[in-house]
């Protein structure tokens, strides 16, 4: 950037500065959305939960279809993502 563009341009830095902090918030806020490891866990706990008897096999079906649906969400958001 050149020296009279940036100097035009100065007024709005606090403008592209907090833009770029959005982006970052949004950015994160993906990843955590995306991470296929609290879905797992629940997974696991679910079959816990079928285990211990805490709920039975209807219910765990309709949970299990749930979370495997969130997994295949989550498996199509990183292909798409990677093959950007």
């Amino acid at each position: 950037m050149g020296l009279i563009t940036g100097v035009l341009t100065f007024p709005m830095a606090p403008l592209r500065g907090t833009a770029w902090v959005l982006d970052q918030v949004v950015l994160a806020a993906e990843r955590e959305y995306y991470d296929p490891e609290p879905v797992r866990r629940q997974l696991a706990a679910l079959a816990g939960e079928l285990t211990e008897g805490r709920i039975d096999a209807e219910e765990f079906d309709r949970r299990e279809d749930e979370l495997l649906d969130r997994l295949d969400e989550i498996e199509e958001y990183r292909r798409r993502a990677g093959g950007s």
